[in-house]
């Protein structure tokens, strides 16, 4: 009998491939959650117990929660990536690395097959594919949702068939948790207009007032919130309790999908966001214009990559590098306002700011050059467009 790993959610598609391949292929089923922040204890219990009476040989709740962070997220952080200027790449981040683990543990019970659910539609049938055959190029692959086309109400049957009767009524909205944020499906976000309504959020609006945090940065690393010190995946968690409640976070990204049709999705990533913006604004005081400049090139291309499934394409490597390098002086604490709806980055201090006041003030005084300098600086700098301009002086 082949053996084969499902990545399992506990969700209807994957619990269908479960019992789909050990009735209908006689394989020996063995099901993997890959937990990447988005899971509560209770949630994991519930899971392994489905897994169990769908007929599972085993079922293992895999945590990779800590490596998400220190792989990947804190790049994110570095390069203050947002797709598209919006989206903080909360779901298409965190696959990489539900892929990879799924794939060592496929290898350690020696499965000859690793299955996931995913339709034929979207980016995770690429996600998944790409990176299993990169490092498991000898396990097999199976999408029973993808190749049979199967419609929603006959997976249902099937189970019911079975003796799994379980209340499969759709919700009206797809929420995918993450430690990087939740991502929001709906009948709105299937056309180019509707706006998500107040109850399609995860986090309900419940926040009055306002009221103001300070986020502490080390070499470009969440540290501390309010003064207390704590891990970056407990900050991110704690930024999130204080901010989500007031309804800050959501949007609503478009972009395209690797398949090539736009894809259009609401999320809720109230602590991503705030975290990208402090930062951005922290390294405005203590990058140059350039180290600024290059990094936006490299982090988009990061983003983009990430996105597109290239995690484990080498340059990923290389843009870490640089990205870690810019990072030394990006240290201090900045202070951010909530209020509902709406946050508000405030300002920053930072032992290495270079709106140093030794050097001038902007729009008041300076103290490192004099009126002349100026003069002759501007005459050097504009002797191009002179010359251009006096040699084409009718061509304007």
């Amino acid at each position: 009998m082949e053996k084969v790993v499902v990545a399992f959610s506990g969700g209807l598609d994957t619990s269908f491939c479960v019992k789909y391949l050990k009735e209908e292929k006689q394989m020996e089923v063995h099901t993997a959650l890959v937990n990447t922040g988005g899971f509560s204890d209770s949630e994991l219990e519930a899971i392994t117990q489905k897994a169990t009476a769908l007929g599972s040989a085993s079922h293992v709740n895999i945590d990779v929660t800590q490596e998400y962070y220190d792989r990947c997220i804190r790049y994110m952080i570095f390069g203050n990536i947002l797709k598209n200027s919006t989206y903080p790449l909360s779901v298409s981040s965190e696959r990489a690395f539900q892929a990879i683990a799924i794939v060592e543990y496929a290898k350690k019970v020696g499965a000859t097959h690793i299955a996931h659910g995913s339709t034929g539609a979207g980016n995770d049938q690429v996600r998944f594919d790409l990176i299993f055959a990169a490092l498991a190029p000898h396990i097999g692959i199976i999408t029973p949702i993808r190749d049979l086309t199967i419609a929603r109400h006959d997976e249902i049957e099937y189970l019911k068939k079975h003796g799994y009767d379980y209340p499969w009524s759709k919700a009206k909205y797809s929420i995918n948790h993450g430690l990087w944020g939740t991502s929001v499906g709906g009948v709105e976000t299937l056309k180019a207009d509707g706006e998500l309504p107040e109850e399609a959020y995860p986090t309900q609006a419940t926040k009055s007032g306002a009221e103001r945090l300070h986020v502490a940065f080390e070499q470009g690393m969440p540290v501390a919130l309010n003064g207390k010190k704590m891990s970056g995946v407990a900050l991110i968690r704690a930024l999130k309790d204080a901010a989500a409640p007031y309804g800050i976070g959501r949007d609503v990204h478009v972009g395209d999908t690797i398949i090539g049709i736009k894809g259009r999705v609401g999320f809720e990533a109230a602590a991503p966001l705030i975290l990208i913006k402090a930062h951005h604004l922290l390294e405005k005081h203590v990058l140059t214009k350039w180290q600024q400049y290059w990094k936006e090139q490299l982090a988009t291309w990061y983003g983009m990559l990430l996105h597109e499934a290239q995690y484990l394409e080498p340059v990923m490597r290389d843009i870490e590098k640089f990205l870690t390098s810019t990072q030394q002086h990006v240290s201090g604490s900045v202070e951010v306002k909530l209020q509902p709806y709406h946050f508000a980055i405030v300002g920053c201090k930072s032992p290495h700011d270079l709106m140093s006041s030794k050097f001038g003030e902007y729009g008041e005084v300076n103290k490192a050059f004099t009126g002349d300098d100026v003069k002759g600086f501007t005459n050097i700098l504009g002797m191009q467009m002179k010359i251009y301009n006096a040699v084409n002086e009718n061509q304007n």
